[in-house]
């Protein structure tokens, strides 16, 4: 209860109450409220930092929560990952040497993904922890899909192995009794002008000009034409991710959308284009990607037997590249 506060009235000689003015006892009111939340405020902070209040162990208690569910998810991600790991290499040393295939390649599927993804992570303390497990979570999603797109692929060559048996380059482009025996291999090799490193996409078989040149498997004719440094050239469209380039011929016998077969003789050896010499300049591309045609010989003879003509080839620059 407030105090009454008395004032002297000269005229009747009493002491009268006097009255406070509202404005007045309003702010005696909220001074009294300020100084009580400031004292509670003062109390409540000396609290919170000798003891562990309520709320602060329910947040204590869910970040622990939350680190344990991260650990449980990484050792899954850990998991995971070796499952795929073992599943890849049954796919590369089992399931397509059985085919014949070449091992699936989708570029940047090994590339991580930009910092700028994981933008909303930042200013935590456990945003390190956060952004290691989604990375993981990232690369765990793009080997999935790889080896999901390798396996598709698996179950396509499965329904149709005798077409893709055929579908693959299988043999020589020409007869071996022709070749000079000169050879240049698939791979880097110095430039025959620049001396500079260079790839060679292809391999180059020396031969007399007008050798018959051989397709090496099924396919469609997709190009039968002169195309700069290759000279006359021919590209067949093998399927199932297939396709073989016989360049710097001399001729050719086929025409673009013409079916051929494996051994039929598609041009004759030649030296258009940038070469220095006859010979046939031989492509394997793969899945858009050139490989060693040489791999594929191995699938008419046997290794010994590849091995001893690679051993007598002489290395030689036929083209000018």
């Amino acid at each position: 209860m407030a105090k009454k506060e008395y004032k002297l009235n000269p005229k009747t000689l009493t002491y009268e109450v006097v009255k406070t003015p509202f404005r007045l006892r309003f702010y005696r009111v909220m001074r009294k409220v300020l100084i009580g939340f400031i004292l509670a405020s003062v109390v409540n902070f000396l609290f919170s930092w000798f003891f562990i209040t309520p709320k602060m162990y329910l947040i204590d208690r869910s970040n622990r929560e939350a680190l344990m569910e991260y650990e449980v998810l990484q050792a899954k991600i850990d998991a995971s990952m070796q499952k795929i790991a073992e599943i890849r290499h049954r796919d590369q040393s089992v399931y397509r040497p059985l085919f014949g295939h070449d091992t699936i390649c989708i570029p940047g599927i090994y590339n991580d993904y930009p910092v700028t993804k994981y933008a909303a992570l930042e200013g935590d303390r456990y945003t390190p922890l956060m952004m290691r497990t989604w990375r993981q979570v990232d690369a765990l999603a793009r080997l999935v899909y790889l080896q999901s797109v390798s396996m598709d692929e698996l179950q396509t060559l499965s329904f149709d192995k005798e077409k893709m048996v055929l579908s693959v380059p299988a043999i020589w482009p020409i007869d071996k009794s022709r070749w000079s025996g000169k050879m240049d291999r698939f791979g880097r090799r110095i430039h025959p002008i620049g001396r500079y490193w260079h790839h060679h996409t292809g391999l180059d078989l020396g031969a007399p000009r007008g050798t018959d040149v051989y397709v090496t498997a099924n396919g469609t004719v997709v190009e039968s034409r002169y195309n700069g440094a290759y000279g006359l050239q021919i590209l067949v469209d093998h399927g199932f991710g297939y396709r073989t380039r016989y360049a710097h011929l001399s001729k050719s016998h086929v025409r673009p959308g013409q079916t051929v077969r494996r051994g039929e003789t598609i041009g004759e050896v030649g030296s258009t284009g940038r070469s220095t010499g006859p010979h046939i300049h031989y492509e394997v591309i793969y899945m858009g990607t050139y490989v060693d045609p040489l791999n594929y010989f191995r699938l008419e003879m046997s290794i010994e037997e590849l091995n001893e003509i690679i051993e007598n080839a002489k290395e030689e620059n036929f083209e000018e590249l």
